[in-house]
């Protein structure tokens, strides 16, 4: 481990920040898991709801660093897309 001072400073500031990334990503990926979740099981009302959910939750991470912007972009795509498709197969 590091001996100077600034460097254990960056050490400590690196532990905080790995941990607020953590739970940052931990809910993300719970809000992502519930939409396609809700996807499988076609339930419209559920899926859009958790949609609703999910948008601001990732893009709350992308604004913080935690993922990357294109990332963030990606996912809200996918999801909004298979929440899309899902409706529109039943409207059929």
């Amino acid at each position: 481990m590091a001996n100077h001072k600034s460097a254990l400073k960056r050490h400590r500031q690196s532990l905080v920040r790995r941990s607020r990334n953590r739970a940052i990503k931990s809910v993300l990926r719970t809000s992502i898991k519930s939409v396609r979740v809700a996807v499988e099981q076609n339930s419209q009302e559920e899926a859009q709801a958790a949609l609703k959910v999910a948008i601001p939750i990732i893009n709350r991470a992308a604004s913080k660093g935690t993922i990357h912007k294109n990332n963030a972009s990606r996912k809200v795509s996918r999801l909004t897309r298979s929440v899309n498709t899902m409706s529109e197969a039943s409207a059929q």
